[in-house]
């Protein structure tokens, strides 16, 4: 286990990675502003957790599998709660895993995070499920090698290997987002074709002060954009 870094009082909900990754502005706007606004993808997204997140466990054969399970980790300065972690019971040839009450072997942890879209582009997503991994090596003082995330478009298992650069990568985001949060400055809005699918793009208002478009030029579109609309009606 490492020696702890973080107070309990400062740790950052480890779905705020996922925030920064996106957006900066949109990370502080919710963890400094405390605005949130729900859109289609996030309202979807959000029904995904609520059934993986009743709490439970089950024994399928050889694999204990627990959902909602709490995670914290005071090196990283991140608290939160896994989808799913599946605990493998070790065969004799692997390595060494942990034991857990009332259960008799070892087992090895390997968490599995739920998303209701499709694979990324980039590595936002296996940032996220490697936390949730440094979390439970923390916690048990085990080695988590691995893990799965679950796609809803396909409904299919995505391996993750918790490489040292991912591993890296993970560190250095939890720390630019309590570097974020100390500052408690809201970054420039940037527009971005991303910002369409962004449920705060009507608080953000990126198109009217993020440098790309005047307020004129945007205040006319919208218009011309509501004035269609009317007509189709």
């Amino acid at each position: 286990m490492t020696d702890a870094v973080f107070e309990e009082e400062d740790l950052l909900p480890i779905s705020a990675i996922q925030h920064l990754a996106f957006c900066p502005r949109q990370c502080a706007l919710i963890h400094l502003d405390q605005i949130w606004e729900e859109n289609r993808l996030t309202a979807e997204g959000q029904l995904l957790h609520e059934r993986t997140h009743e709490r439970g466990r089950e024994l399928r054969e050889d694999v204990l599998i627990v959902r909602a399970l709490r995670l914290r980790s005071l090196e990283l300065g991140l608290i939160g709660q896994a989808d799913v972690v599946e605990f493998h019971r070790c065969r004799g040839d692997e390595p060494s895993g942990i034991t857990l009450p009332g259960r008799q072997g070892r087992w090895r942890p390997f968490p599995v995070e739920y998303k209701r879209g499709q694979p990324k582009t980039d590595l936002i997503d296996e940032v996220q499920l490697c936390c949730q991994a440094l979390c439970l090596e923390e916690m048990l003082g085990a080695a988590v090698a691995d893990g799965q995330i679950f796609y809803g478009v396909g409904r299919r298992r995505s391996d993750v290997v918790f490489t040292a650069t991912l591993r890296d990568r993970t560190k250095e985001l939890a720390g630019a987002l309590h570097h974020l949060i100390d500052a408690r400055t809201i970054p420039a809005p940037s527009f971005s074709p991303k910002c369409k699918s962004c449920s705060l793009a009507d608080r953000c208002l990126p198109q009217i002060v993020g440098g790309r478009k005047s307020a004129t030029a945007y205040l006319v579109a919208a218009f011309e954009r509501e004035h269609t609309e009317e007509g189709d009606t």
